[in-house]
């Protein structure tokens, strides 16, 4: 299953979902959870995602070839080789 593809939910996961968010917070039971104290650790942007942008590209048959045959998920490494390409090039100029 692709990460963005999830299963459709059954009849019975809908109802207990649609019952969680009928639930008011005052009566959702907290006290098994710690309190965060201590927020150092903390990753600000951690689930950022960037808006991803559909265009036609005219690549090398052979440099494409050559990230297909690395299996599924191959325009994703392109766009992780395009991205450490860039951010190199801002960080070597001033």
């Amino acid at each position: 299953m692709k990460k963005g593809n999830p299963a459709p939910l059954s009849a019975e996961q809908k109802a207990e979902l649609e019952a969680l968010a009928a639930l008011p917070d005052s009566e959702i039971d907290t006290s098994d959870i710690p309190p965060v104290t201590d927020w150092s650790g903390a990753v600000r942007g951690a689930f950022y995602r960037p808006i991803k942008k559909p265009l036609s590209l005219r690549l090398d048959a052979d440099v494409v070839d050559w990230f297909q045959r690395q299996g599924t998920g191959y325009q994703t490494r392109i766009n992780a080789v395009l991205r450490e390409y860039v951010e190199r090039q801002q960080k070597d100029r001033p």
